[in-house]
């Protein structure tokens, strides 16, 4: 062999390996853990999940903007789901694939509510058994920007999502998502370990830098109510809407 032709041959292996090492490098991609963020940490003076789900998503009102209420169309898709409170671990799936929640319910911790951005309403994105799974890992709960299936077995298994609605079409699982990001779910921004509260008023989400005083505010409203009967609210009530009509000049007489 020439000195040409085992130059050739030299350059033709090379080539190979280096395209042997692409290969490798393209399916450790392809294979690769979903992103996540870092874990996501707890306020130690923060209630408990508990003490949350004692009080009313109405309750929180008072101390929250409109932007953290969900929009009315993620709602309890069974008729009255006991109320749920607990830390959002939040997930983004790509549209039409549900990949990534079927990731999640391995990932997320007893008492998480697992919060999902599924960027469709037009492919289901768990069904019977991943809930099962979910409810059997001790997970809280669902809430999805999206849309489910098997919806009575959920229902008989009374595992609570609260979601857009239901279609026997599911999702596919071919692209990766990000699970404990920041998302968006029923027009609220929602960060991991944001505290969730959710039941057939609505639901509630407190951003975790204010949980104790968020809590705190609903707490004294919900007792302020408890202590005030309806004659006594309907007095209070009656001289308030009085007063306002006076200050914007309405004739009763008219």
């Amino acid at each position: 062999m020439s000195n040409s032709e085992i130059s050739d041959s030299e350059a033709n292996d090379s080539e190979a390996n280096d395209s042997e090492i692409n290969d490798l490098q393209v399916n450790k991609q392809n294979t690769s853990e979903p992103k996540t963020s870092e874990p996501k940490t707890s306020n130690p003076k923060a209630p408990r999940p508990e003490q949350y789900a004692a009080l009313s998503p109405t309750a929180y009102a008072d101390g929250l903007g409109r932007e953290q209420f969900m929009e009315a169309a993620i709602r309890e898709l069974w008729p009255q789901i006991p109320r749920i409170a607990g830390p959002a671990f939040t997930v983004r799936c790509v549209p039409g694939d549900n990949l990534m929640l079927h990731a999640a319910i391995y990932r997320a911790s007893p008492g998480d509510i697992v919060v999902v951005e599924a960027g469709s309403a037009d492919y289901a994105v768990a069904g019977g058994n991943v809930c099962a799974i979910a409810q059997r890992r001790g997970i809280a709960g669902f809430v999805i920007d999206g849309v489910i299936r098997d919806i009575a077995e959920v229902r008989e298994a009374r595992f609570p999502v609260f979601a857009r609605g239901c279609i026997p079409k599911p999702g596919v699982k071919e692209r990766l998502g990000e699970l404990n990001v920041p998302i968006t779910c029923g027009g609220v921004w929602v960060s991991p370990g944001d505290m969730v509260i959710a039941d057939e008023e609505g639901i509630a989400v407190i951003p975790r830098d204010r949980l104790l005083e968020v809590w705190q505010i609903a707490k004294q409203r919900t007792d302020k109510d408890a202590a005030t009967n309806l004659d006594d609210w309907a007095r209070s009530h009656q001289a308030r809407i009085e007063a306002l009509l006076n200050q914007k000049g309405f004739n009763s007489e008219n």
